[in-house]
């Protein structure tokens, strides 16, 4: 089939990557580049730069929804269209133009967790299983009839960057199953239950907090949730008086059965840490300026002691 492939970000890159070996690719449209890095150099995004490597025709656009863009697309006659991680609303009159059959990638299992940040919510939440699902593109986000679902547990000890890639790399199978489905006249539309649908807002920097008096579990979803951006920033006041200086906590261990014997956010022995109910265990955490490191590794070059407390600016 003839394709036009919409996607901006790092989730959209196995499923296109895939589409593009077993179908042709009229266009690859994504945004322009954004500045980006410490210099805010304007950089191409994920799928912009896997376009290029790939040698495929590929269209920049801040306006997708413009009426000449939308009669250029026309021009390209596709069957079918595919949109992963885009990041702009799409008008009928650019689906019109994208052929019989346009879909969407999500990463979650909808009706839930309907937004712009799907697999950080569900770890927030404290969801056990997520997924994918494919959906036609609808005005009303996120809420297109059905095409196909998988689903996957979550490890308590996975961060949503590592769940971001484990459910991209489920994306390719879903996408030729639903585009086979259709060349055979045997893909078959289920309505979303709306009345269960929930949210998944975008993530906003000042989103990266948490609160030591919560239950290590809620803390312990949260830190995961919010890793690896925004990520969780702790002040840490050592015992010694030095400081306080910033940490952030990168994925931790709950033990909600474990007595915490001192305030919350106070460090305890085993660089474990009060909560309000239960303890969390640090195993990795990124000092500023520094890669994220295993808690040994830290700990071999910072000292952390008990009686140390860690508070949330």
């Amino acid at each position: 089939m003839r394709l036009v492939l919409l996607g901006s970000g790092a989730f959209a890159v196995p499923g296109f990557r895939t589409l593009a070996s077993e179908h042709e690719v009229a266009a690859v449209i994504t945004q322009p580049d954004r500045p980006a890095g410490r210099h805010r150099r304007p950089a191409a995004t994920a799928v912009a730069a896997w376009a290029m490597e790939a040698g495929l025709p590929l269209w920049r656009s801040a306006d997708v929804n413009a009426p000449d863009f939308i009669d250029r697309v026309r021009a390209l006659a596709p069957d079918a269209a595919v949109v992963i991680a885009f990041g702009q609303k799409l008008a009928p009159e650019l689906v019109a133009a994208l052929g019989r059959l346009a879909v969407n990638l999500h990463g979650s299992l909808l009706p839930a967790y309907r937004g712009a940040a799907p697999i950080n919510w569900a770890i927030i939440q404290g969801e056990q299983e997520t997924g994918n699902t494919v959906i036609a593109l609808a005005q009303k986000m996120d809420a297109g009839v059905m095409y196909g679902q998988v689903r996957t547990p979550i490890d308590p000890l996975e961060t949503a960057g590592e769940l971001h890639d484990r459910l991209a790399a489920l994306g390719p199978d879903m996408l030729l199953d639903v585009l086979g489905r259709f060349e055979t006249g045997e893909l078959e539309p289920i309505e979303q239950d709306h009345s269960r649908a929930t949210r998944a807002p975008k993530l906003i920097r000042a989103d990266g907090r948490i609160d030591f008096t919560d239950p290590a579990t809620r803390i312990r979803c949260r830190i995961h949730g919010l890793t690896p951006w925004p990520g969780v920033t702790v002040q840490w006041h050592p015992v010694s008086g030095d400081g306080p200086r910033p940490l952030l906590l990168r994925r931790v261990r709950d033990l909600p059965d474990e007595p915490a014997t001192e305030p919350p956010g106070t460090v305890l022995c085993g660089n474990r840490v009060a909560t309000g109910s239960g303890v969390i265990e640090l195993l990795e955490v990124q000092p500023p300026g520094k890669r994220t490191m295993g808690i040994d590794e830290f700990t071999r070059g910072h000292r952390l002691s008990p009686g140390d407390r860690f508070e949330c600016p």
